[in-house]
Formats: structure tokens, C-alpha cells, sequence
């Protein structure tokens, strides 16, 4: 009698079980992405409203002396280092994602890699935002350039894992490019008034020189236009299951935004407030970008 064993092919390499597991969880990876991008958002809040923003003085070094904070330079020099360091995390996993991605030819590869490459080019923006000694409008063109980030992150996420869907109607894709458009439009302007009021990240750093109260209506006007924008899209893209539940997220965000934002306001901007409202305007980019990805066809 003629027994026969299964026939079984290579054991894969230790290369190939990484590989492998990595392509696999793709998508976890990609939330774990946006998450870091978020918050490096809010880390870099926590510098500037602890008045860290120059507690290492100079860039890429944090003193002219060393690569490192010291105890010279104290808890302020502690926390700006800190947030240099966890540049380091989100390009580790930039990278990761870029080689879970590599398989997945077209969109999702080429987002992967934008989004590694937008890590070193934030990072020497924030380089520039200390060496310019953290000028107001520096600085928010770093905030933005990392709302921009957090929004491509979404867009990859969307394409790796949504409903398969036809495009939205053209009065509804419309709707959306405003609504997307207004919220960078308020996204803007409350760096403009971030840049006039009294967290500038340094003692020493300059202000714009604007009045910020009323800059701050002008912005409150900028978010009530927002909202009636989200409104109109949620009214026209009542009928599409997807457009209508992420536009809802998007208007909760808003309104809980727009909640805080006042309070602030009547407060006299408390730092606990104010890093709340920071991390809200990261989730309005991530939420701006959602509503506009999901008004596109999209194949399961």
C-alpha cells in the first residue's frame, strides 16, 4: 500500500509573513495614520500654549550646542523636543502605510506616498516656524499644511474601505466643493485669529498686530456660513445613505466647534479650551474631506 503526503509548497520567509500581514491590515495601518496626523496637531497646540514654541531656540538642532533638549532649557525645552520626536512616529508609520500600500497600484499607492513625503516637508516648515522666530503667518501656514495632511489621510481611507456607490448628482457634488471650500475658508481665519491673540507660543514672538475680537466675528461669521452650507448638502443628499451620514458627522463636529469656540471667546481663551478647539478644527478637516470624497463614485 502506497501512502502519499500532501503536497505543499515553499515556507514563506520571515519577509513574506510581514509583508503579508502588513497588506492585510492596510487599513487599520491607514487609521492609525490619520490618527498620528491628528495628533501631531494637537501636540503641536500643547507647544504653543505652554509657551514652548521656542523652547529649543533654533532648528534642526534644538540648541546651537546639541541635537537634544537639556535641563538648561527646562520643561519648555522638554515639551518642544517632545514634539519634534513624535515627527519621528508619524513618518514611521507614513512609511508603513507606503509599503502596505505598494501592491495597491493607482490612487491608494500614490496617496501613501504623498502623505509620507508631506512628514519631512511639514517638518522643515516647522523648522522654519522656529527659525522665523514664530511668525504669525509661518506658523499658520504649518497648522494648515497639517489640516491638509489630516484630509488626504481621510481620502486614502476612503478609498481603501468605503460603500461602493455611483457619483453623487452634480447639485449635490456642487454643494459639497462649497461646503469643502467655506471650511478652509474657516479654517484660515482661525489661524488669522490665533495670530492676533495672546498664544503666540513665545513671550517674545510677534502678533500680527490685527484687533482679534474682531477677527474672531469675522471668523464666527466664516462658521455660520459653514453651517448653512453643510445644511444645504445635507438637504440635497438626503436620498444617498453615505452622503447624508457623513455630512450629519460633519454638522455635529461643526456645531460642537462653534459651541467652544464661543465659550472660549467669553472666556478669555482658556488653554484648556482653546487645545479642545484646536483638535475640532483637525476633525472639521478630516469631516470637509469626507463629505467631498464621499460625493465620488467609488468601487467596493
Amino acid at each position: 500500500m502506497t501512502s502519499t503526503e500532501p503536497a505543499t509548497g515553499p515556507t514563506p520567509s520571515a519577509k513574506d509573513k510581514v509583508l503579508g500581514w502588513l497588506h492585510a491590515h492596510l487599513f487599520g495601518l491607514a487609521v492609525a495614520n490619520l490618527i498620528a496626523n491628528i495628533g501631531i496637531v494637537v501636540t503641536g497646540g500643547v507647544v504653543r500654549l505652554t509657551g514652548s514654541g521656542l523652547g529649543c531656540p533654533t532648528w534642526p538642532k534644538c540648541t546651537e550646542e546639541s541635537y537634544v533638549a537639556h535641563e538648561a532649557l527646562g520643561i519648555n525645552g522638554v515639551i518642544e523636543f517632545g514634539n519634534r520626536l513624535l515627527t519621528y512616529v508619524v513618518a514611521a508609520i507614513a512609511i508603513t502605510v507606503v509599503v502596505a500600500a505598494w501592491n495597491r497600484r493607482g490612487v491608494i499607492r500614490n496617496l501613501a506616498i504623498i502623505i509620507a513625503f508631506g512628514v519631512p516637508l511639514q517638518a522643515i516648515l516647522g523648522g522654519f516656524t522656529v527659525l522665523s522666530q514664530l511668525n504669525p503667518y509661518v506658523v499658520a501656514l504649518h497648522l494648515l499644511a497639517s489640516m491638509a495632511m489630516v484630509g488626504l489621510c481621510v481620502w486614502l481611507l476612503d478609498e481603501i474601505r468605503s460603500p461602493g456607490r455611483e457619483a453623487a448628482p452634480r447639485n449635490v457634488r456642487v454643494a459639497a466643493v462649497v461646503t469643502f471650500v467655506v471650511g478652509w475658508l474657516s479654517l484660515w481665519l482661525g489661524t488669522v485669529v490665533t495670530g492676533s491673540g495672546p498664544h503666540s507660543g513665545d513671550l517674545e514672538s510677534r502678533r500680527t498686530g490685527l484687533d482679534p475680537a474682531l477677527m474672531s466675528h469675522i471668523h464666527a461669521y466664516a462658521v455660520y456660513a459653514l453651517i448653512a452650507a453643510t445644511l444645504v448638502t445635507l438637504w440635497l443628499g438626503r436620498k444617498n445613505v453615505y452622503v447624508r451620514r457623513v455630512t450629519i458627522v460633519l454638522l455635529v463636529i461643526e456645531l460642537a466647534q462653534g459651541l467652544i469656540g464661543w465659550v472660549q471667546y467669553l472666556t478669555d481663551l482658556p488653554v484648556l479650551l482653546v487645545g479642545f478647539h484646536m483638535l475640532g478644527a483637525a476633525l472639521i478637516s478630516a469631516g470637509l474631506a469626507r463629505v467631498l470624497v464621499s460625493t465620488r463614485a467609488h468601487t467596493a
